[in-house]
């Protein structure tokens, strides 16, 4: 009887094991449906996460027990701690709320929840740090740079392929420049805890051989920002003197040594305005985060100079005027390549002038700006005497308007090419005076030279055994030549009001257009703020 029982136990006890053994991979089963088809449903909000988990069969990139998957969970909170340090909307990410998310998923379906959810977070974070947080042309209309951003779901492919933390530390620009911000960024910051630079000075201006107790203050807030060695002098004597010579250098003022209004305005700025323009530059330098060329040109609005880069550094600079600061004059933002140089150029004057500026003049004068030529269609001269300017209209004026190559010309002796939707470009000019001045915004939005000469013959100098010979040359004949770049050089026309140099302090520059501000806004509404503020 015994042995009966025992059979029909042992017998029972193999077939609930055989239908448990059944039903576990129907339950695995359902497990593994439930997660995919969670994670299809969340994904099927942004077709670019969705076409990537369809591509993989909708396994998980994240939320699976692999070491790998741990490592990439990881990577991805370490970044994102490290957010704030460049200058990133933290709060758009919210680690804090996705670590409690993933912590919280304890079915398959919470989990492939989870799992879009960070990939979602995941590329934010990577297109903002890599490309920017701002779309440039919605903060102004002037900043037409063409961002290079990446395909979204590229982000997810590459980073399946790749060492985790590897990934995020090469999603940054990797110039020396927005090392060089962010190294700043966290010293104003550190600085901005401890109170700043202390009391600004109170006073207007002051110069040498003055004393009292404006100039300490002026001593006091130069040795805080880093230009005057400690002293206990209470006059304006010769080293405070070369002090505010180097500040004045490092801003963009007239180097006099005397700190008149437009100084001392510079000298009591305070930390948090000179922390923006730094958060601003980063943002500005990941939208350009794509190889500038190994030969460029970098043109710097506000900095109003125009530099050669070879290899990294500077082998030529000269001084620029820029757009005025009107309607439509500033100067845009953007990049192109430039193809060749114009010598002895005709200036074909721009619609916008011809209608707004000249027309009005030549209906009370036929013989007004007697200096340009007026032509047909045909581009044949018009007898400015045949002609009643007083009949059109600037939407109804047939004519062009053209200046003869001359040293008089606007364009003076030779321009230099990088063809463009903007009609934007690089020339000479008659108008010498203006590169003396301080600021120098007074143009319709094309940069001018104030070496163009020794500009063409640094470009030439590729392509010529005796650049400079070559091209006085062609000038002599005066004649319009056009010169090709036998190998063309990518033209960069950026806008940094805070930048670095290889060797001393940040350089900042007034911002000219209001732009860095309508940019500090827009990152302001993004979601970043300023670390270190005492409240």
């Amino acid at each position: 009887m015994t042995v009966t029982i025992s059979r029909f136990w042992m017998l029972g006890f193999g077939v609930a094991v055989a239908f448990v053994l059944a039903l576990a991979p129907q339950r695995a089963s359902a497990q593994v449906t439930a997660f995919k088809q969670a994670v299809a449903e969340a994904a099927a909000r942004d077709a670019d996460i969705a076409a990537y988990y369809q591509a993989t069969g909708y396994e998980s990139l994240w939320t699976g027990s692999s070491n790998q998957e741990r490592k990439r969970r990881a990577a991805l909170l370490q970044a994102l701690s490290q957010a704030g340090n460049h200058g990133l909307p933290t709060a758009r990410y919210d680690a804090e709320g996705l670590q409690a998310q993933m912590k919280a998923a304890k079915t398959p379906r919470e989990r492939g929840l989870v799992e879009v959810a960070i990939s979602r977070t995941f590329l934010q974070y990577a297109r903002d740090l890599q490309t920017g947080v701002l779309v440039p042309g919605r903060v102004d209309k002037a900043i037409v740079r063409q961002v290079p951003y990446r395909d979204r779901t590229s982000y997810l492919v590459n980073f399946s392929q790749s060492s985790p933390s590897g990934f995020f530390k090469a999603l940054p620009p990797k110039t020396m420049e927005y090392n060089a911000l962010m190294k700043e960024k966290l010293r104003l910051e550190s600085l901005l805890t401890k109170g700043g630079w202390g009391p600004k000075v109170p006073a207007k201006s002051l110069k040498p051989g003055q004393s009292g107790a404006s100039v300490v203050a002026l001593r006091n807030r130069l040795i805080a920002l880093g230009f005057l060695a400690r002293t206990n002098s209470q006059a304006y004597d010769s080293k405070m003197e070369a002090a505010v010579e180097q500040f004045q250098l490092a801003h963009g003022l007239d180097a006099d040594g005397v700190a008149g209004a437009s100084t001392m305005g510079e000298i009591n700025q305070d930390v948090q305005t000179r922390l923006k323009s730094i958060i601003v530059a980063m943002e500005r330098e990941r939208w350009v985060n794509q190889e500038r060329g190994k030969r460029h040109i970098l043109v710097n609005i506000p900095d109003f100079t125009a530099k050669v880069i070879d290899n990294g550094k500077v082998t030529f600079s000269t001084r620029t005027v820029v757009g005025a600061n009107k309607s439509d004059r500033p100067t845009p933002e953007f990049s192109d390549v430039m193809e060749f140089m114009i010598i002895n150029p005709s200036w074909y004057v721009p619609r916008s002038i011809v209608t707004k500026e000249y027309l009005p003049a030549l209906k009370n004068n036929p013989n007004a700006v007697s200096h340009i030529e007026i032509t047909d269609s045909r581009g044949r001269r018009v007898n400015r005497g045949a002609v009643d300017f007083t009949q059109y209209s600037a939407r109804t004026f047939p004519f062009s308007m053209r200046q003869p190559p001359s040293k008089g010309n606007a364009l003076g002796l030779v321009k230099f090419m990088f063809p463009n939707r903007y009609n934007i470009y690089l020339h000479d000019t008659p108008a010498k005076n203006l590169f003396g001045r301080e600021v120098r915004a007074y143009s319709h939005g094309c940069v001018r030279l104030a070496d163009p000469f020794d500009f063409a013959y640094t470009l030439l100098a590729k392509q010529e055994s005796n650049p400079q010979a070559y091209f006085q040359s062609v000038l002599a004949t005066g004649k319009e030549t056009r010169v090709d770049l036998v190998n063309p050089v990518p033209v960069h026309i950026l806008y940094r009001t805070a930048f670095t140099t290889a060797k001393g302090h940040t350089q900042y520059r007034r911002d000219i257009y209001g732009r860095d501000g309508r940019v500090w806004n827009a990152l302001s509404e993004a979601g970043v703020a300023l670390r270190g503020v005492q409240s």
